[in-house]
C-alpha cells in the first residue's frame, strides 16, 4: 500500500504542477490584459472575482461528489473544463465577457484542488500526511515559479495564446490523471453518512478565511500596485516566481514540521505573519525590495500551510475528506471572492486601503482559532 500510494503521489505532483504552471503563464498580466478590453479597475476586481464565486458555489458539492463517486473523475473533469475555458481567451470580446470564461475556471479549479488534497488525505496516514501534502502545495508552488517565466515571452496584447497554451497543459494533465489510483471506494448505494463537524475542522475554517482574505488581496490588487510603482511586466513577473521558489525549496520543512511540530502553533504563526506583510507592501517603494520581500513572506506561508491542512482532515474518515476538502475551499475561496472583489474599488480610493483592511480581517479570524483549537491535539502521536 506504501508503494501504490507513494507511486499516486508522484503522479499526482505531476498532474498539479502542469496545471498550475499552464494556468499562470499569462495570470500575472491578466489584469492589464482586461484593461486593454476597456476593463476599469472596478471591473477587474469584478471579474478576478467571478473565478472565486463560482469556486464559493460548487467546491462543496465536487467534495460531495468525489465522496460519493471517487476523486479521479472530479480530477478528470475540472482539468478538461479548465483547458476548454482557457481557451476562450483568444475570443475578440471586452472585458466582461471574461467573467464567464473566469467562472468557469474557478469552478474547475476548485475541483481540481478538492480532489486532489482529498486523495492525499485519503492515500496517507495523519502520521505521514503533512509531507505528502506538501508536496502537493510544492508542486502548486512549482507551477506558479516557472509558469509566469515561461509566458514572459507573451506580451499583454498576446496573452490569448499563452492562455491557449493553458488549456493544453491542463488537457495533457487530465490525460495523465485519467491513468491513476486516488484511493477511491468502490461505489455504494448506501447514503453517506453525515459529515461530522469538529473544532479542528471549524478552526481550520478560519485559517482558512484568514489566508483567503490575504490572498485575494493578491488576486485584485498586487499587479496593480506594482503597475502603479511603475514596475516592469518583468518585474511583475518574477513577483510571482521570487514568492513561490522559497516554498517550494522549504516544502519538505513545511511537511515535518506538520507531522512532527505543534500545528496549533505553527499554523497560527503563520497566519499572522502574512497578514503583516500584506499590510507592509504599499508603503514599500522599491520594486527589487519588493521581490525579495516576497521570498521573506514566502517562508512563512511554506513552514504553516501543511499544519492548517493536516488539521482539516485531522480525526476524519475517509468517507468524508472529500467533503472536509470542500468546506475548507469554499471558506478560502469565499474570502478570496470578497477580498478580490472589493480591494478593486477600495484601491481606486487609496492604494493601501485594500492591503491594511485585508489584513486587519485576516488577524481577527486567524485569532479564533485559539478559541476552536484550545482542546486539540496540536501533535500527532506517533508508534
Amino acid at each position: 500500500m506504501a508503494v501504490s500510494a507513494q507511486q499516486s503521489l508522484r503522479r499526482l505532483t505531476i498532474i498539479v504542477a502542469m496545471q498550475w504552471m499552464g494556468a499562470t503563464l499569462g495570470l500575472p498580466l491578466l489584469p492589464l490584459f482586461l484593461e486593454q478590453r476597456r476593463g476599469t479597475a472596478s471591473l477587474v476586481g469584478l471579474v478576478m472575482a467571478s473565478f472565486f464565486l463560482a469556486g464559493v458555489a460548487t467546491q462543496f458539492l465536487f467534495g460531495r461528489v468525489s465522496d460519493r463517486f471517487g476523486r479521479r473523475r472530479v480530477l478528470v473533469l475540472g482539468l478538461v473544463s479548465y483547458g476548454v475555458a482557457s481557451m476562450s481567451y483568444l475570443l475578440p470580446v471586452g472585458a466582461g465577457w471574461f467573467a464567464v470564461t473566469r467562472a468557469v475556471q474557478g469552478a474547475s479549479a476548485g475541483a481540481i484542488e478538492v480532489a486532489s488534497l482529498s486523495a492525499v488525505a485519503a492515500l496517507f496516514s495523519e502520521q505521514t500526511r503533512g509531507r505528502a501534502v506538501s508536496k502537493i502545495l510544492a508542486a502548486q508552488l512549482f507551477g506558479i515559479a516557472v509558469g509566469p517565466l515561461v509566458g514572459s515571452a507573451a506580451s499583454v496584447g498576446d496573452l490569448g495564446w499563452a492562455f491557449f497554451a493553458t488549456g493544453l497543459a491542463s488537457l495533457a494533465a487530465a490525460f495523465v490523471a485519467s491513468r491513476i489510483t486516488l484511493g477511491d471506494r468502490a461505489y455504494s448505494a448506501t447514503p453517506l453518512p453525515k459529515l461530522r463537524w469538529s473544532n479542528q475542522l471549524r478552526g481550520a475554517l478560519m485559517a482558512a478565511v484568514a489566508s483567503g482574505l490575504v490572498i485575494g488581496v493578491y488576486e485584485g490588487c498586487w499587479t496593480l500596485l506594482l503597475h502603479a510603482h511603475h514596475a516592469t511586466t518583468l518585474q511583475i513577473r518574477l513577483s510571482w516566481t521570487m514568492f513561490a521558489l522559497p516554498w517550494v525549496a522549504l516544502a519538505r520543512v513545511g511537511g515535518w514540521l506538520a507531522d512532527h511540530g505543534n500545528r496549533r502553533v505553527t499554523a497560527l504563526a503563520g497566519l499572522i505573519s502574512g497578514a503583516l506583510f500584506l499590510a507592509l507592501y504599499p508603503h514599500v517603494h522599491n520594486n527589487v525590495v519588493m521581490l525579495f520581500l516576497g521570498s521573506v513572506e514566502s517562508i512563512g506561508a511554506a513552514l504553516s500551510v501543511p499544519s492548517i491542512s493536516s488539521l482539516m482532515s485531522q480525526g476524519a474518515s475517509d468517507h468524508e475528506l472529500g467533503r472536509r476538502q470542500g468546506l475548507y475551499t469554499t471558506s478560502s475561496t469565499g474570502a478570496l471572492a470578497v477580498a478580490a472583489g472589493l480591494s478593486g474599488v477600495l484601491f481606486t480610493i487609496n492604494t493601501a486601503l485594500p492591503f491594511a483592511a485585508a489584513a486587519a480581517a485576516s488577524i481577527a479570524f486567524a485569532l479564533t482559532t485559539l478559541y476552536w483549537w484550545r482542546h486539540v491535539e496540536g501533535r500527532v502521536p506517533h508508534p
